[in-house]
């Protein structure tokens, strides 16, 4: 949904005959989004893509599910205290906070996905903290690394393929309708230049043309459960495709900051919109200019917003007590901003080296038991100096 890709063999034009050198019909398969009227893309196969059998799910994570309701407070959650996982990112995803929205898990897969996989929910947005290996999926592999985005959009069959002997710990995002901000699109969709970003940053996958990995399973996501199928031949015999739907991977450090005379608002980080939330990615950057600017974030009551941050590394001006893997959570309702004494000390600040994913929800986020258990007690009363 960056721009329209094109790779391998295509017919002259959509929906016509399409054969092989020896005469056999390929298969189009139109992989769509909002019915019919908005982005899509066409892959060719040379066998039916749709003949599947039902057979029980031997794969899948569990949905999240709300600890009981307790008092209104700000928290924080360290995921390297998580217990260590074992198995495949389709089996390991640990849900964190959650809405009607979207779900916010860690994952720390030790395992390729033995089985394809298609979300059949919503989209999907893994940040990789730690890690390295493939997005495989019918359009072709693409290589992911640390700090990296890897975006898979609804529908997409796919399996991860990671490398030997690497850590791997992800933040996952499920959400609905990912996006690009429009405010970084002009009139014909394509990224302005004052954008935080260009065409050019984006990676689409490696096509390499039909291939035969021996997996025959597919389980799909729909209504909040996996759903197993069985499959007569590879789904990865496409011979070419063209469109604007396939997933994508992001480098963060690509994001262009912006700096300005005094401090900016968390829109001006804004790297992907979806459905009752904004995603803004905290880079290293120069701050603000004005002789006299404070560039900590002042404290705010943003009553229509609850706010996530998901600390990557680096020195985090408004807080103390956060590390690598930290996460907090402020909820709407109740100022927050930051810890005592650091709004008066970053006063003189030139620049910050903090890397950091944010997410602003429209919707109340609710915890899980796993979040719970990794939860740092005493972080609210922190605020108090």
């Amino acid at each position: 949904m960056i721009a329209r890709v094109a790779e391998g063999s295509l017919p002259a034009k959509h929906h016509i005959a399409f054969r092989d050198a020896g005469g056999a019909l390929r298969w189009e398969e139109c992989i769509t989004r909002q019915g019919f009227d908005g982005a899509y893309t066409i892959a060719y196969h040379e066998r039916r893509p749709h003949e599947q059998r039902v057979i029980p799910a031997t794969h899948g994570y569990a949905a999240p599910i709300a600890a009981p309701p307790r008092s209104l407070a700000k928290r924080h959650y360290e995921a390297p205290k998580l217990p260590a996982s074992k198995g495949p990112a389709v089996d390991v995803r640990t849900p964190i906070l959650f809405n009607g929205d979207l779900t916010l898990s860690i994952v720390s897969p030790t395992e390729d996905d033995p089985v394809y996989v298609s979300n059949g929910d919503g989209d999907e947005l893994f940040f990789i903290h730690e890690g390295s290996g493939t997005l495989r999926s019918q359009l072709g592999d693409l290589r992911f690394g640390p700090k990296d985005y890897v975006a898979i959009p609804k529908g997409i069959l796919h399996r991860f393929v990671l490398d030997a002997g690497v850590k791997q710990r992800w933040l996952a995002i499920e959400t609905q309708d990912l996006r690009i901000p429009s405010k970084w699109r002009n009139e014909i969709g394509q990224l302005r230049m004052d954008a935080p970003y260009c065409h050019r940053d984006f990676k689409s996958p490696d096509f390499r043309g039909p291939m035969d990995e021996g997996v025959r399973e597919l389980v799909v996501k729909r209504d909040g459960r996996f759903h197993g199928f069985s499959l007569r031949s590879s789904p990865l015999d496409v011979v070419g495709w063209d469109g604007s739907v396939y997933p994508f991977v992001f480098p963060v450090l690509a994001f262009q900051p912006r700096a300005g005379l005094v401090h900016l608002p968390p829109d001006w980080h804004g790297t992907f919109a979806c459905k009752g939330a904004l995603i803004c990615s905290f880079v290293p950057r120069t701050v603000d200019f004005h002789p006299e600017s404070i560039p900590c974030p002042y404290p705010h009551s943003s009553v229509d917003c609850d706010e996530f941050i998901y600390y990557v590394e680096g020195n985090f001006i408004s807080r103390r007590g956060i590390g690598s893997g930290s996460m907090s959570y402020h909820p709407m309702g109740i100022p927050h901003g930051p810890h005592p004494g650091a709004y008066e000390a970053s006063v003189g600040h030139k620049a910050t080296n903090e890397l950091a994913v944010m997410l602003d929800t429209l919707r109340t986020l609710h915890d899980t038991e796993a979040a719970r258990a990794i939860e740092d007690a005493g972080y609210h009363d922190s605020f108090v100096s």
